[in-house]
């Protein structure tokens, strides 16, 4: 008779939860859950990567790993929602599957191959400044200066704020480039 009194519906039939939404349905296996927010180490105030709309989330760390990704209350933009993709961004940083290295193939390649940063980081300049040699154009057919090049562009993403914007259209005009397009909406 006592594994009677331990079902729940049983428990919600005989006592004082009829509607089972409290004691009624509380298991010892349920009062043992804790939140794994509650052990977190710290907590991070963030930006949700996925669009535009720039959600806050709060990311919870505890022993120098992300534990938990919750939408931020305090954010005037999501008031502490998250939609399904900004609820699932805790998988962007612990996924088994992300890239953490410089991946790169070479022209009519078949492999990958890594890169440590500072090789690929020059590799990008190099070309950027190769672009920007060849394709520069100091006048038009008439003389008329232009000091621009077309070969090199920029479009940035949607979690990029204002200031970021700012300073990357300060880069690419300063490098002569017209195509400059940001996504900020925040």
């Amino acid at each position: 008779m006592e594994w009677l009194r331990k079902w729940p519906v049983y428990r919600q039939l005989t006592g004082p939860d009829p509607t089972g939404r409290g004691e009624a349905v509380r298991s010892a296996r349920t009062e043992a859950i804790t939140a794994r927010t509650t052990q977190a180490d710290s907590v991070a105030k963030s930006v949700c990567p996925y669009c535009a709309v720039g959600c806050g989330q709060r990311v919870f760390v505890k022993d120098g790993k992300v534990t938990q990704i919750e939408g931020d209350p305090d954010s005037p933009i999501s008031r502490g929602r998250l939609c399904p993709k900004g609820s699932a961004s805790k998988s962007l940083v612990t996924s088994p599957l992300r890239a953490t290295k410089v991946k790169y193939r070479r022209p009519y390649g078949t492999a990958w191959e890594e890169l440590d940063l500072d090789t690929a980081l020059e590799m990008i300049a190099d070309r950027v400044v190769a672009a920007r040699a060849e394709t520069w154009q100091d006048s038009d057919e008439e003389g008329r200066p232009l000091n621009r090049t077309l070969g090199i562009a920029s479009l940035g993403g949607a979690t990029l704020d204002n200031e970021e914007n700012y300073l990357i259209k300060k880069l690419f005009t300063a490098m002569g480039a017209l195509q400059i397009e940001n996504q900020a909406r925040i």
